[in-house]
This record gives C-alpha cells, structure tokens and sequence, in this order.
C-alpha cells in the first residue's frame, strides 16, 4: 500500500502528475462521449470552472505556474496499450465490446484540445472549446487537478510527520463510516468521488477500504483507471451534460420541451438493463416525469440528485405506479452530496419499497472536514460545466435553485417551457 504521507511530503520536491492517464476519469464520461460522437460530434461547445462556494480564493492559495503545469501535461496524455485493450475486451453492465471499434480509434488517438486560464480576482476562469467529444473529455481531470492543488496548498508546510497523522486520522474516520455501513442490510454502494476527491492517492486507498470493508455491498468505482487496477466494476451512465447540450441546439420552445426526452431516445438505441437510468431533475424532475413519454417507464431506474432525495424518491414511486410499473422492481440510485447518516436514513425509508442503491462521492473520497487548523481542508463546491452549444448558452434549473446556471432570461424562459414553480432551496454542501 502506497504511502500517502510520504508521497504528499515530497510533492514538494519534485514534479508530480496529478492526472497521469486519460482513463483517470468517470465511466459516464465515456459513455456519454461515445453517444455523442456517434450523434453529435461536429457541434460545438465551450465548458466552463465554476466555483461554487466563493470564499474559497482559488487564485490565491494555487500558484498559476503549477496549474498551467499540470494541466500542460494532460495535454500529453494518449491512452496506453494497456488502458485501450481493457477498454474495447472487458465486459461492462454484463456486456463485452461496450465501446465500438470506431470510437476506439478516435479516442486512441485523442489528444485533448487547448485550454483557456485567466485570473480573475480571486479566482481562476478555466474554459475549454471545440468539439463535443473532445471538450467533455476535460472536465474530470480540470476539477480532480484543482481540487489536488487546493489541497497540496494547504499541506505543504506540514511535516512529514504530521502529514502521517492527519492522514491517520483521516483513514480512522473513513473506516468508522465502513463499520457502520456493514450493519446495513442489502446495501449497494459505488465510489462516485472522482471529480471532487482530495487526491488520486486517497481515492485508489478509499476504494480498497470499501472493498475490504463492505465486501459484496460494494458495487464498484465510477473511477476507470481505479476500476482497471483494482479488477472491479466501473459504474455510470449518464449526466446533465447531455441534456443541457441538446437543450441549448433546440431551434424553438417546441424543440426545447422534447430535448431531454430526445437525448434518452438517443441513449434506449444504445444500451438497455442498469444503463437505462434516468436522470431527470436537469429541467425539474415533477414536470419531467408528468410528461415523460411511456416508454421510459419501463426503464431500469432513476437517479436522484439533487434537491430532497426523500421527495425525489416518492414522486418516482408514484410515477411508475401510474404508469403501470412496479416500483419494488424499480432501482433508486441516490447521489447527491451523501454521507453515511443520509445513506443509513435513505436506506431505511425506501428498501422494499424500491431497489435503493447509492452513489457515495465527495465525503468518501474528500472527508478532511475538521482535520486541520480553519477547516481549510473541508470540501467545497467546484464544477466544470458546458456553458454553451454552437454559440447558444446551456441552461441547469435542477430541484434545486442553488444549482441553477445559465443566463437571467434563458433561465426564465426555461422555467416556463417545463413548468418550473417556486423549488426549495438547500444548501450545496458539495
């Protein structure tokens, strides 16, 4: 087992990769960049950091040298032999040659387009733009990068014993959340903690406490290269990204009110079983749901992320009942800033009703809250999304207004079309 300490006590002496292979990024990614290379690769878009808890001074605490740096040599990334041979011969969601020969080659031979940093205050304005396929590519690793920075900033004047402790610490805490977990029966639980995670490092030794600790309750890592390495499921399927882009192509209202509707078509031609998942809250899942043509119903599940999961949960259960389907059947995936209290609550309000099943990210592979002096080290809220498609702006409206993004007008405009009332609001933990 790697060293973590020691590792984090020497990035100070020289040079080391945070994002050291394309892969190093979420399975939904490329999933969703293999549909969109099959039916929209010439648009094209522009993603967007965005830092959503302010009072963390990005642009203060990362020098811009080292960032230019690391993502310099991301940039230099190609898939190795090995990384592309796993990717076109394992068998994912039981299926083997998951990616198609023909995107296999695009992506081996994928090199990831210029970026664009500017400081602004005290933060950083990271954008990226080209094609689709290409483009999307940059958002796992930009975020996992600057979340690493963040962090490698605040520990670089510790010692290398006090680095042991701290992660000690950390590594008690994270084992307590597993021992509690073990008394829950039925459980299923995946790492989702890439994109914000506290480093690599603490992710592939999260990942191995969850398989030790949990044993068949743990689904897997949403991670590919963590998957490849520790010989486990990757997990994922599908995000808001998709919507928000085919959104932002709809020439008028019409159009605009199919397109969420429009990107699932695309994907129920591709996959079936546990990758027909539903995302629905991008536009408001009630309004989603009430028009939502039959045949999604007969999909596998939903994925709830954002605003009350408990009231997400309910208004799926009553969607399928009255559409035929038997919600006991159903599988509920929650996802949106977990810890082990809301699982352990979750868990015990929806099984049996549901097939329940979780996506743990932030607080299981970035939890320093109270380990270090301020809580300098505690998660914050930072995002990487597509801000506009052939030069029209994307829209997020979510359960949750806090979430929201987009222009003032495209926002309004947005609520009307899905029929968008007044939403609660909750507070962005991560």
């Amino acid at each position: 087992m790697v060293d973590i300490a020691t590792r984090v006590h020497n990035h100070r002496w020289r040079i080391d990769p945070i994002v050291r292979s394309l892969i190093d990024t979420d399975f939904y990614k490329l999933l969703m960049c293999q549909s969109v290379f099959r039916n929209r690769p010439n648009t094209q878009v522009a993603f967007s950091l965005i830092n959503r808890t302010t009072r963390i001074p990005l642009a203060h605490l990362i020098d811009e040298g080292e960032l230019r740096e690391q993502l310099d040599h991301i940039r230099t990334l190609r898939l190795t032999r090995g990384e592309s041979t796993w990717l076109r011969g394992n068998t994912f969601y039981g299926k083997r040659q998951m990616f198609r020969p023909d995107f296999m080659e695009w992506f081996e031979a994928l090199q990831l387009p210029p970026y664009h940093l500017e400081r602004v205050g005290d933060q950083y304005e990271l954008t990226f733009e080209g094609s689709w396929p290409e483009v999307m590519l940059w958002e796992i690793p930009a975020l996992a990068v600057l979340m690493e920075l963040r962090g490698r900033a605040v520990l670089k004047d510790m010692g290398k014993f006090e680095l042991q402790v701290l992660y000690a610490r950390a590594m008690t805490k994270l084992w307590e959340k597993i021992e509690r977990m073990r008394a829950i029966e039925g459980l299923r639980i995946a790492d989702f903690g890439t994109r914000r995670r506290h480093s690599y490092l603490w992710q592939d030794w999260a990942v191995q406490a969850m398989i030790e600790g949990l044993g068949g309750k743990f689904a897997g890592t949403s991670n590919c290269h963590i998957a490849m390495k520790r010989d486990i499921e990757a997990i994922g399927t599908n995000a808001h990204e998709l919507p928000m882009v085919y959104a932002a192509l709809a020439k008028d209202d019409a159009e605009l009110a199919r397109a969420p509707y429009d990107v699932l078509a695309d994907w129920h031609e591709e996959h079936d079983g546990n990758l027909r998942i539903i995302l629905p809250d991008t536009y408001g899942t009630v309004g989603f749901l009430k028009n939502a043509p039959d045949w999604l119903a007969g999909w596998t599940g939903i994925r709830i992320d954002s605003g009350m999961p408990e009231a997400g949960a309910e208004a799926a259960i009553a969607w399928w009942k009255s559409r035929g389907e038997d919600p006991t059947q159903k599988l509920v995936i929650f996802s949106d800033g977990l810890d082990v209290e809301k699982i352990e609550e979750l868990h015990a309000k929806f099984s049996g009703r549901v097939r329940v099943s979780f996506g743990w990210g932030t607080l299981l592979t970035n939890d320093f809250r109270g380990l270090v002096a301020d809580d300098a080290l505690a998660p914050f809220s930072l995002v990487c999304k597509a801000i506009s498609a052939d030069g029209r702006p994307t829209v997020k409206l979510s359960d949750n207004p806090e979430k929201a993004m987009g222009p003032e007008a495209e926002i309004a405009r947005y609520k009307r079309v899905f029929g968008v009332g007044e939403q609660e609001r909750v507070e962005v933990v991560v």
